[in-house]
């Protein structure tokens, strides 16, 4: 995750200023429509978002990022493996036609 982040920021000429890792605990506060800050301030999670906030206010790296086409995404992601390449794309096509609708 943190590798296809810094990827893409380089490809979009900009930088990934924190990660900020996955926690359970964001869930936990949604679900008390809370923010993790109201919920758990003092929760590790929350330092990141207080560490996050803070490098941004102090960023001095300012730039307009350069766009990318969705192919060049795609690329990227099939890259990673997180997208199929073209034969996946075009067996789900095909499987999703194939596919009877359901009724709701």
């Amino acid at each position: 995750e943190l590798e296809l982040i810094e990827t893409l920021a380089k490809r979009l000429n900009t930088q990934m200023l924190h990660f900020v890792p996955r926690d359970n605990i964001v869930q936990h506060a949604e679900l008390r429509r809370m923010t993790v800050i109201e919920y758990a301030p003092d929760s590790q999670q929350a330092e990141e978002y207080r560490t996050l906030a803070g490098k941004i206010i102090d960023n001095k790296n300012l730039t307009i990022p350069t766009p990318i086409t969705m192919d060049e995404l795609e690329e990227l992601l099939v890259e990673f493996g997180i997208l199929g390449g073209e034969q996946e794309y075009e067996k789900a096509i095909k499987e999703g036609i194939k596919a009877p609708a359901s009724v709701v």
